[in-house]
C-alpha cells in the first residue's frame, strides 16, 4: 500500500517542482523530474565510506558506530538529529574518520529532533583515536575505555593503542560544526558530553566548533594530542573544558559562557583538569597548552549568586600540568584553585616549571585564589604562595576587581547581542606574549588577550546564542 501511495505521489509531484517525501526512514526528493532516494535513518554500524548530503536531514537511532576504517563525510549545511528517547549518538571509532567540513554560511548541525529541544535530548558526538593516553583498560596500559556506556564486546568504545599509539593519528575534520542539546549521564561520573575526544591525534582538524547547551561537559579530552582552535562552549551543565588521562594538545581561541541558573550537582567549572582520576604519575601527563581563552562564569557582578553549584574558573588538580596563557577568566565564585588534595600535589608542577600561568587576566571572582593542600604529601604551599606565584612580575598576569574593568563589549548577554570583543581601553587589547617555549609552535601570535580582538567576527555567523 505504501509503495502504491508513493508511486502516485511521485507522478503528482513531477509537475510541481521540488518536494520531499519521508516514508519508513527513507527520504525521497523529487526535483525537476528527477528522483533520488536516501536512507536517512542511521543506526547500528557504518562499516563502509558514506556521504551524508545536505538536502536531507539524518536521524541517529541509538548509538551509531563508524568503524572498520570507514570515512563518514558530511556535506556543508547538513543537519543530523538524535532520535527522541533513543539516546542517539555518533561514535567515530579508532581508525575510522569523520569529515564534517562545513562553512561559515553552511555549518553542519548536530541537534535534537524535538520541536521543543532540551539539553540531554541525545547522547552526543564521540571521536576515538589511536593517540597516546595514560589510561589502562583490562590491564593494558595506553588503552582507555571512553565513558558513557559506549564500549561493547567488540571494543568499539576504546581509545589509544598502547605501545602502538600514534601521536600523529588522524580522525578526520570537524570544521564549522555546531553540536546542540547533547549529553546524558549513563552513570554518575560516566557521562557523554557535547564533544568527547578520546586519544584523538594531532593530524585531526578541530576548528570552529560550538557546543550549545550540553547536558554535561561541553568539551572533554581523554588523552590524545589533537590541536583545536576556535571553540565555543555555551550554557553547558557541567564543565566547559575538561581534560583527563594525558591530554597534551594545543588549544587557541576558545569562548565559554554560562547560564547563571544552570549548574551540575557535581560542581561546575570553566577548566577542570586531571592527570587521571587518582592523581598518579602515569604518563603521558596531562600537559595541554591553552592560549587566548575567554572563560566567563555565571556572575556578572560580585553580588550575583545564581546556582550555588558553580565553583571555579580554573580547577587544576590531580597532578595535572596544564599551561594557560593570554586568557581572561572572569565572573566565577573562585577564579583559580590549585588542588593538591588527591595524588601527587599539583603545585609541584608549578615549581618544576611544567605548569605555567602567564599573561592572563582574572577578574571579578568572589575569591580570586584558593589552594588545597595534600594530606599525604604536603608541600607547605598556601593560598598566599599561589597568589604570589600568579602575581610574579615575570608572569605578567593581572588581577582585576570587577568584570567592567576588563571592558568587553557585552559578555553577559543571553542572546545574539552578546559580544566578547574588547572595547577601547580594555586591558585585553594588548599584552599577549608568545615568548614562552610552550607557545613556539602551533599557535597564532596575536597581541590581544582572550579569544577575540577588537572587531573580531570569527565567533559570529555560524554559531547560536
Amino acid at each position: 500500500m505504501k509503495k502504491l501511495f508513493l508511486a502516485a505521489a511521485f507522478l503528482g509531484l513531477l509537475s510541481t517542482g521540488c518536494r520531499k517525501i519521508e516514508v519508513d526512514g527513507t527520504t525521497t526528493i523529487v526535483q525537476g523530474g528527477g528522483i533520488t532516494t536516501e536512507n536517512t535513518i542511521l543506526e547500528g554500524r557504518i562499516i563502509e565510506n558514506r556521504t551524508l548530503k545536505a538536502q536531507y536531514t539524518y536521524k541517529l537511532r541509538g548509538l551509531v558506530y563508524v568503524t572498520n576504517g570507514a570515512v563518514l563525510t558530511i556535506e556543508p549545511g547538513t543537519k543530523i538529529v538524535g532520535e527522541t528517547g533513543k539516546n542517539g549518538g555518533l561514535i567515530i571509532c579508532r581508525s575510522a574518520k569523520i569529515v564534517a567540513d562545513g562553512t561559515v554560511d553552511k555549518p553542519i548541525v548536530f541537534t535534537s529532533e524535538s520541536a521543543t529541544p532540551a539539553p540531554g535530548d541525545w547522547a552526543g558526538l564521540v571521536i576515538l583515536g589511536n593517540a597516546p593516553t595514560n589510561a589502562t583498560f583490562n590491564g593494558q596500559p595506553g588503552i582507555g575505555e571512553i565513558e558513557g556506556g559506549i564500549n561493547n564486546s567488540d571494543g568499539l568504545g576504546l581509545y589509544g593503542l598502547g605501545a602502538s599509539s600514534n601521536p600523529a593519528d588522524n580522525s578526520g575534520i570537524l570544521r564549522y560544526v555546531r553540536i546542540e542539546y547533547a549529553g546524558y549521564a549513563f552513570l554518575p561520573d560516566k557521562e557523554i558530553n557535547g564533544l568527547t575526544m578520546g586519544g584523538v591525534g594531532n593530524q585531526t582538524i578541530i576548528d570552529y566548533v560550538q557546543v550549545y547547551r550540553a547536558n554535561d561537559d561541553s568539551f572533554e579530552w581523554f588523552g590524545g594530542t589533537v590541536n583545536c582552535k576556535h571553540l565555543i562552549a555555551y550554557k553547558g551543565l557541567d564543565d566547559d573544558w575538561d581534560l583527563d588521562n594525558g591530554y597534551s594538545g594545543k588549544v587557541q581561541f576558545g569562548i565559554s559562557l554560562r547560564d547563571s541558573s544552570v549548574a551540575d550537582i557535581s560542581g561546575s567549572n570553566g577548566f577542570e583538569v586531571d592527570n587521571d582520576a587518582s592523581g598518579s604519575t602515569a604518563t603521558p601527563q596531562t600537559s595541554a597548552v591553552f592560549s587566548n581563552m575567554t572563560v566567563i562564569g555565571p556572575r556578572a557582578t560580585l553580588s550575583n549568586v545564581g546556582n550555588s553549584n558553580f565553583k571555579r574558573g580554573m580547577h587544576l588538580r590531580r597532578n595535572s600540568s596544564i599551561s594557560i596563557f593570554n586568557s581572561v577568566i572572569m565572573g566565577w565564585p573562585i577564579g583559580l584553585l590549585v588542588d593538591g588534595s588527591a595524588g601527587r600535589p599539583t603545585d609541584l608542577n608549578i615549581t618544576a616549571g611544567s605548569m605555567v600561568l602567564a599573561n592572563n587576566i582574572i577578574a571579578s571572582n568572589n575569591t580570586q585564589f584558593s589552594y588545597s593542600a595534600s594530606a599525604s604529601a604536603p608541600t607547605g604551599w598556601t593560598t598566599t604562595d599561589l597568589a604570589n606565584y600568579f602575581n610574579l612580575p615575570a608572569n605578567a598576569n593581572s588581577v582585576l576587581a570587577a568584570n567592567a574593568d576588563v571592558n568587553l563589549t557585552a559578555p553577559f548577554k543571553y542572546d545574539n547581542s552578546v559580544d566578547f570583543n574588547p572595547t577601547a581601553g580594555s586591558p585585553a587589547l594588548t599584552g599577549a606574549s608568545f615568548a614562552n617555549a610552550k607557545l613556539a609552535t602551533g599557535f597564532t601570535a596575536v597581541t590581544h588577550k582572550g579569544a577575540a580582538a577588537a572587531g573580531d567576527t570569527w565567533w559570529k555567523g555560524w554559531t547560536k546564542f
